[in-house]
């Protein structure tokens, strides 16, 4: 093929899928003549958290059967053809859809070479999702400083990722900058709620209590106090922080109907405060306002049944709740009425809830269950659950293991 002329009308296109070769293609369309280039479907999985400099991607000829990101913009370079935003947009989803970074490195530095001004801050916020979608947060971070212009989005972007990942005083840092409060303050309106639960929860994290009040009292102020998601995160918040009474104010002060997100929230407050009866007066409550529970909310109320020396009686009333609910085979609930049946002692009970739904059962059941074992002196049967647990692929908690030696007499006992 043979070019004679400047490219004057360019198309990138993602065609269907090819049932018969499970390949997408590409196809560059100009007045003379089509390129079509097969493009891979699989995702990699792999996170990479640290900053990628030097891929060593292969970049493969465009006639094999896997073509990459990277092999596209070579090829156009290869044409003399430039390369639009359009497109760079498009490849940027497949690295962000595929969670590619090599391909995400590579691509903002074909960027960064092919651009002698700053591409537009639109097109530099995906570059952002991009990086962080793929696990490149130092990739991120070094572009963050280096832009010259921010707009909100770009700021969030920023602190949704490193909420993601954990680092809570970044995000109480980024979120307290002069430039985002001028972003903030001259926008007129409270950010988005979405976002302040982030905020909320890295106050919680930080034990940061008087920046998680200035919200609250912000949102008080911007009218949010009626978001169910931004006051169950408040709410969660005041409890962790154990300012339990500001968790009562919040709940207090949503005007509408209140969803099960808030109720709930409200009963692990209490559970904290050990206002245990308080819980079983709430769940009442959600009852007689028709708030259909959660599998989060019998969790919450079956600890608190644990806590109150009845020998088990208002757990089992929960227990009939949870079954008329649909919630009994759910792995949260399995878990709290194997803790509270082992705490009381009625060990055939919690054998029976433990294997009504094996395929639900998480470690903390199982070590629900060998706990109520040791507990009440069933030795014999502990040690035979710890065979269950090692053919289950379960690593029993360390304290339960020592504490089984110990009233064994034996200091050869593992399990591996």
């Amino acid at each position: 093929m043979e070019i004679t002329s400047k490219l004057c009308q360019f198309n990138f296109i993602f065609s269907s899928h090819n049932p018969k070769t499970h390949r997408r293609h590409v196809f560059f369309c100009c007045k003379s003549s089509t390129i079509r280039l097969p493009l891979p479907l699989h995702r990699p999985h792999r996170k990479i958290t640290q900053s990628v400099k030097n891929p060593t991607r292969k970049l493969l000829p465009t006639t094999t059967e896997t073509t990459t990101s990277s092999d596209v913009l070579r090829l156009l370079d290869c044409l003399g053809f430039p390369v639009p935003d359009a497109l760079y947009i498009s490849l940027i989803k497949e690295c962000t859809r595929f969670r590619d970074a090599d391909g995400a490195v590579l691509l903002h530095a074909h960027l960064t070479r092919s651009r002698r001004n700053q591409p537009r801050l639109a097109l530099l916020n995906l570059i952002l999702i991009m990086f962080v979608s793929c696990g490149c947060i130092q990739n991120a971070r070094q572009m963050f400083d280096e832009m010259t212009k921010r707009d909100f989005n770009t700021w969030a972007i920023m602190i949704v990722a490193y909420t993601d990942i954990g680092d809570y005083d970044e995000v109480i840092k980024l979120f307290i900058d002069s430039q985002l409060q001028y972003l903030i303050d001259s926008s007129s309106r409270f950010p988005a709620s979405w976002l302040l639960v982030c905020i909320l929860k890295a106050c919680a994290n930080t034990l940061n209590l008087k920046l998680g009040q200035q919200i609250h009292g912000g949102l008080l102020k911007s009218g949010y106090s009626d978001d169910l998601f931004v006051s169950s995160s408040l709410i969660n918040f005041y409890g962790k922080i154990g300012c339990f009474d500001g968790g009562d104010l919040v709940f207090d002060q949503i005007s509408c109907r209140r969803n099960v997100v808030v109720w709930t929230a409200r009963i692990i407050n209490n559970c904290k405060k050990e206002r245990f009866h308080q819980v079983l007066d709430i769940f009442k409550e959600m009852g007689k306002e028709g708030i259909r529970k959660n599998s989060f909310t019998f969790s919450g109320v079956l600890s608190a049944c644990s806590k109150i020396s009845d020998d088990g009686n208002c757990g089992e009333q929960v227990h009939a709740h949870a079954i008329k609910s649909g919630m009994e085979s759910k792995s949260y609930v399995q878990c709290g009425l194997v803790n509270m049946y082992g705490k009381f002692g009625l060990i055939k009970d919690a054998e029976r809830v433990f294997y009504m739904n094996e395929r639900m059962q998480n470690d903390a059941c199982w070590n629900a269950m060998l706990s109520s074992f040791i507990q009440h002196g069933c030795h014999v049967e502990a040690i035979k659950f710890l065979y269950q647990m090692k053919a289950a692929g379960v690593q029993p908690q360390e304290l339960w293991l020592n504490r089984l030696r110990s009233l064994c007499g034996s200091k050869v006992l593992e399990i591996k």
